[in-house]
């Protein structure tokens, strides 16, 4: 076995387990819920047959047990109650941690013999001995602990995979071997014409899906006949190529079945028929997909005038055959010609042009002698296509997949390149040289360096997609009842901050559950629903993304918090009397510092706040946290969109240089309107008074200004303060490498530049100087 169908299987099973997770949940809050209990079966069939085919015997073992399970509730033999939920979760537990395993060292020794016992028992008797999907028989999930509940997928080696492999597989040895199939079989004269041609069938010849199904008006019946060619798991392959034409039809049938496919017992080509208006759309499907050799796509009905049924519309394909030969052979050749000409003119635009091939298709299918008259095949028009025809703009590949050690490398190769180009600028001007030439070289760097942090880019939803099963394992464990939405997962940032977010969210979310939504009762008794919300919303703000998660719950009070911090010793009485409200919210984050009653498995230890602050701060951001008592809390995340370079404004304090981002200043300015009040420095700005803080005290740096100074006015947003510099050299994009180790979390400081010239410069974070 490869390692590159090792991570195809990882990468499509930790998809496949989310998506399970979250059907389960779908089904928990709805047992009606056809749809939820539909893919719920479908994922757990996808995931027996890719370990099956795969040889990890283990997986498949547990996944045929849930499916047979989960085919009796979809019998109506089984009730959906908390006990069924509950050993589902942990079955889906086990896989999780499986794949994990099959990730790291690619295999996997966990034994669910306990859990697949449980699942059994459940589907022979209705019920589980021990009542919780666990206990003695060996089903507690393996990833207990005390810190995350279950189905939280906090290893980091499950979460990684699913980045490296986000992106389609480009087979370059199945490229080449495609592009020769398309062609020899272009050359044969026997080979499928497809097209407007309708393939003559019965209908007892279908399959069962299609032959019920029932047309609208100008669709018709497709049949694909898809080859894999040499293949070492025919059945995985197989599973990819049906995921894919799932995705874009509902009403499809297989010959042989599906699960006969899925499971590899195929001769070298399987049948795939769909319902469409054109042959387009399965042919552009098929060709973008690496795994798939050879395809051959031909109509099995016409398209039809009104709505009918399928076995309608296959009569009226007889009868229409028979009717059409005729004329068809008596054309002239002089008006054959013509028509060949148009259709050619007609074809080329087509390929083009999407809506006017699916326009043209159904026209030409009305009239079968049109194309049929000199014997030729467009090149849409059905015939034998695949991967590497050039006949279509549609099987080019449109994305590969990237190891994500090669991004890292890319981008360390760009930001070595922009330092670069920093020197060089630097030595031109102090040579004297004219620098104007380098900004071509200017423009070039930033568009690549714009390019390489794009492809870092990842949504929102591959680390979100995991939270609704984190929310509802809280609330089964504390008793609560909480209703959980996210908005924004769409939304993109960069993968390490991504990476880095992740366990601070689930913080966050955890103590919204925990602390903030009441027990159903409790919240019943204040006139609340018994039901709790907390919900998670992303949104884009220039370069920046913030995250809040809100809860209607309890809320923080403020009288609580002081008397917490006094307890503590993190602050005195008369220092929270002089703190504004909202910076006795910010106590929370304190180390240490809780407000849980007592200590239980999820919460109350005083960790995970702070956690939540540091972790944001190196990233460059910003927590915030509002509340109102009795209505609810929410904490909001300032994240930056990427990391690294930024623009940087250099200034001299002390003969020393340090740089300030250009992001958090609002203006420069000349330090001579400074005035004195009460003994502290200030200057006014739209009738706003901002206090002066002197880089050189600060920094404990002798002044060596001539003069008044500059200012640097920061945004408000930020922090309403003016830093007093002796000057302002220039600024620059540079490379910014965050403090680690002993040095990572120094106030004042974010991380440091190396320059052109091998000068290494402190890059100040003026929220904590």
């Amino acid at each position: 076995m490869s390692d590159a169908h090792r991570k195809a299987f990882v990468a499509e099973s930790e998809e496949g387990i989310t998506e399970l997770n979250n059907a389960l949940l779908d089904l928990e809050s709805d047992p009606d819920d056809d749809e939820a209990m539909d893919s719920i079966f479908r994922i757990a069939h996808t995931l027996k047959g890719n370990a099956s085919a795969m040889g990890y015997e283990s997986v498949s073992e547990l996944a045929h047990e849930m499916e047979d399970l989960l085919d009796e509730v979809r019998e109506g033999n089984i009730d959906v109650d908390i006990e069924l939920m509950d050993l589902l979760f942990d079955s889906v537990d086990y896989l999780d941690a499986m794949v994990s395993d099959i990730a790291e060292d690619g295999e996997t020794d966990i034994d669910a013999s306990g859990v697949e016992s449980d699942l059994r028992e459940k589907m022979e008797t209705g019920s589980v001995s021990d009542g919780d999907g666990g206990g003695d028989s060996g089903t507690t999930a393996p990833d207990d602990t005390a810190d995350e509940p279950d189905g939280a997928a906090s290893d980091d080696t499950t979460a990684e995979p699913a980045d490296d492999t986000a992106a389609e597989t480009v087979d370059d040895d199945g490229d080449d071997t495609a592009d020769e199939t398309a062609t020899e079989a272009a050359e044969q004269p026997t080979a499928d014409t497809g097209g407007d041609e309708t393939e003559t069938i019965a209908i007892d010849d279908l399959p069962d899906e299609i032959a019920d199904a029932e047309l609208e008006t100008s669709e018709a019946v497709y049949r694909a006949e898809i080859g894999l060619g040499d293949t070492e798991m025919p059945g995985v392959e197989a599973i990819f190529i049906m995921q894919e034409i799932e995705d874009a039809y509902d009403r499809l049938g297989t010959d042989p079945a599906q699960d006969t496919i899925e499971d590899g017992d195929f001769d070298e080509t399987f049948d795939v028929f769909v319902v469409d208006i054109s042959a387009s759309e399965i042919e552009g499907i098929l060709g973008e997909l690496g795994k798939v050799e050879f395809a051959s796509v031909s109509p099995v009905t016409p398209n039809v005038d009104d709505p009918m049924t399928v076995a309608e519309a296959v009569e009226s394909a007889d009868g229409a055959g028979d009717a059409d030969a005729e004329p068809a052979a008596e054309s002239d050749d002089a008006d054959a010609e013509p028509e060949t000409a148009a259709d050619d003119e007609s074809d080329t635009a087509e390929s083009d042009d999407t809506d006017s091939d699916a326009d043209s298709e159904t026209d030409d299918s009305s009239d079968s002698s049109d194309d049929s008259g000199g014997g030729r095949s467009s090149p849409d028009s059905g015939g034998r296509s695949g991967p590497g025809s050039s006949g279509s703009d549609d099987a080019d590949i449109q994305s590969v997949r990237v190891d994500v050690n090669q991004l890292d490398e890319l981008y360390n190769l760009v930001e070595q390149l922009v330092t670069s180009r920093i020197k060089l600028r630097r030595e031109m001007e102090r040579e004297g040289i004219d620098s104007d030439n380098l900004d071509e070289l200017d423009k070039i760097t930033g568009n690549l360096q714009d390019t390489a942090m794009d492809m870092r880019l990842i949504p929102l939803s591959k680390i979100v997609d995991t939270f609704p099963r984190l929310v509802r394992d809280v609330a089964r464990e504390t008793g609560k009842q909480v209703n959980f939405t996210v908005t924004g997962e769409d939304i993109e940032l960069d993968r390490t901050i991504l990476t880095e977010i992740r366990d601070p969210l689930i913080h966050v979310l955890r103590n919204a559950v925990d602390h903030g939504v009441e027990p159903p009762e409790e919240r019943e008794k204040k006139g609340k629903d018994p039901t709790g919300n907390v919900s998670l919303t992303a949104t884009r703000d220039r370069d920046h993304v913030n995250i809040e998660v809100a809860d209607d719950g309890a809320g923080l009070d403020p009288e609580m918090l002081k008397e917490k911090a006094i307890e503590k010793g993190v602050k005195t009485e008369s220092e929270l009397e002089r703190m504004e409200e909202s910076e006795i919210y910010d106590l929370v984050f304190h180390p240490g510092f809780s407000t849980a009653e007592e200590v239980t498995d999820v919460s109350g230890r005083g960790v995970g706040m702070d956690v939540v602050h540091n972790t944001v701060k190196q990233l460059d951001g910003t927590v915030n946290v509002e509340s109102e008592l009795g209505e609810g809390t929410t904490v909001t995340l300032r994240l930056p969109v990427t990391v690294a370079i930024v623009k940087v404004m250099f200034v001299e304090v002390g003969g020393t240089e340090y740089g300030i981002p250009v992001k958090n200043i609002a203006e420069v300015t000349r330090a001579d309107d400074i005035r004195t009040t009460k003994g502290d420095e200030i200057i006014n700005h739209d009738d706003e008074i901002y206090p002066i803080l002197r880089l050189s005290d600060a920094l404990d740096e002798p002044s060596s200004v001539n003069g008044d100074g500059m200012l640097l006015r920061i945004r408000e947003e930020h922090r309403k303060v003016a830093l007093h510099c002796d000057k302002v050299i220039d600024q620059e994009e540079v490379v910014v490498k965050p403090l680690e180790g002993v040095l990572s979390g120094i106030p004042g400081l974010s991380g440091t530049a190396v320059l052109g010239d091998g000068d290494v410069v402190a890059v100040l974070d003026v929220v904590t100087l």
